[in-house]
């Protein structure tokens, strides 16, 4: 007998689906342009039939909508189980899918349906932050993998204790959500902001962080692209002399040599990338005192903490919006 899977569903962005969930016992996806799925037999067939409907979607959308619509049709299985959680109740609904696919009309805005057998609603707070994050996917539609076990623990009538406040998948589940934020910002700037754009990005970023700024004209700089100061005419040290870099590779020595070989001891000099450093670099600037390398990670920390100061435009480029994530509680040795 095949192994039972767990999916994972929204009812949409707002939940207005719900009432179509609960009342009529079955889940559904939307994207009605595309009609009745049932003569769709394989991937390339969704994909050609997204495609046609979607003709100004940008690449990525097609693969991801049809692969949702394909797995809704053909991967899901009766047995298998599915968890909705409800953005009304804060509850979680589980339950079996009882039917093959069926293609509804009389629900013009999400007419792709399953029937569902609902057997429980369990309140969020009985599962692990972790399940919760999983089931918190951005998708429609997905398959529950890492925690699929405490749903069948629920809806089997196992005893589930509530999970303890150190639960030590909040952790991962605070480490995930700002690794995803740190990728989303460095692709960002990566794509966005190729080379002196970059620079005028980084000056800005000086800026809220109350240095006065001048950058170097597009072009031959001299290997310095900003001049940072704390004073206004910029006479007063330190003076600080940065080189920008948008390269996702690594910088090495012979780099960071050269913008040392333009500043005076008075001067600072201060070398930015969306990459790394080579060990060799990281070593020539911990050997001197007036020299400070930020890589990729860093800028990124340095956007977190001076966000709020950045122009609107750069707030377009980067989205972000801020929240509060769960940290893990330290044992009593403090660790």
């Amino acid at each position: 007998m095949p192994e039972r899977k767990t999916w994972g569903i929204h009812a949409g962005r707002t939940g207005d689906a719900e009432s179509l969930f609960l009342n009529d016992s079955c889940v559904a996806l939307g994207w009605p342009q595309v009609g009745d799925l049932s003569g769709l037999a394989d991937r390339e067939a969704f994909k050609a039939a997204v495609a046609k409907r979607f003709p100004n979607a940008k690449p990525a959308v097609i693969p991801n909508t049809a692969g949702q619509l394909f797995r809704f049709v053909h991967e899901m299985k009766q047995g298998d189980l599915v968890v909705y959680p409800s953005k009304a109740s804060r509850k979680v609904h589980i339950g079996y899918v009882s039917g093959s696919y069926r293609y509804r009309p009389d629900a013009p805005a999400y007419p792709n349906t399953r029937p569902v057998d609902w057997k429980t609603a369990v309140p969020r707070t009985s599962f692990s932050q972790g399940a919760l994050y999983e089931i918190g996917s951005a998708l429609s539609f997905f398959q529950v993998r890492n925690y699929a076990d405490e749903f069948f623990q629920a809806v089997s009538g196992t005893p589930t204790p509530a999970p303890p406040a150190d639960d030590e998948s909040v952790g991962l589940v605070a480490e995930d959500i700002e690794e995803t934020t740190r990728d989303f910002v460095l692709k960002q700037l990566a794509t966005e902001l190729k080379g002196h754009p970059l620079a005028e990005f980084v000056a800005q970023l000086l800026g809220a962080m109350g240095f006065h700024v001048r950058v170097s004209p597009e072009g031959p700089d001299g290997g310095v692209d900003i001049i940072a100061h704390k004073d206004e005419l910029g006479f007063e040290p330190p003076i600080v002399k940065v080189q920008v870099k948008s390269t996702e590779g690594s910088v090495g020595d012979p780099i960071v040599s050269a913008l040392y070989g333009k500043v005076t001891a008075h001067e600072y000099g201060l070398l930015v990338t969306l990459g790394s450093f080579t060990s060799q670099a990281e070593t020539f600037a911990r050997s001197k005192s007036n020299l400070r390398l930020i890589d990729g990670d860093g800028l990124v920390g340095l956007i977190f903490r001076h966000y709020d100061q950045l122009d609107a435009k750069y707030k377009a480029l980067l989205p972000l919006k801020r929240v509060f994530v769960p940290q893990p509680l330290e044992d009593e040795t403090g660790s």
